[in-house]
């Protein structure tokens, strides 16, 4: 019996993709947002396509600030994903 992978939905494109494929973004329990590149930081996430497409269209709509429940500029998150 093979393992079952963990599904997730991009906040973009609003595709199910597998977790591997997707940035997760957190914003830990102290209130600060960044990127998690291995997936295992505590606190509340919101997962996004690699794709300029996606993070333009979250970054547009603000869909970002309110899965994490809290405000965040388009330059803060600009800054997060463009570095990772």
């Amino acid at each position: 019996m093979s393992k079952k992978t963990p599904m997730r939905m991009c906040l973009g494109c609003r595709e199910m993709k597998e977790k591997s494929q997707l940035v997760r973004i957190v914003k830990s329990p102290d209130g600060e947002v960044s990127v998690d590149a291995i997936g295992k930081k505590p606190g509340r996430g919101a997962y996004l396509c690699r794709d300029s497409n996606c993070f333009k269209r979250v970054a547009k709509s603000g869909a970002i600030s309110r899965a994490l429940k809290t405000s965040i500029s388009e330059s803060i998150l600009a800054h997060h994903i463009l570095n990772n």
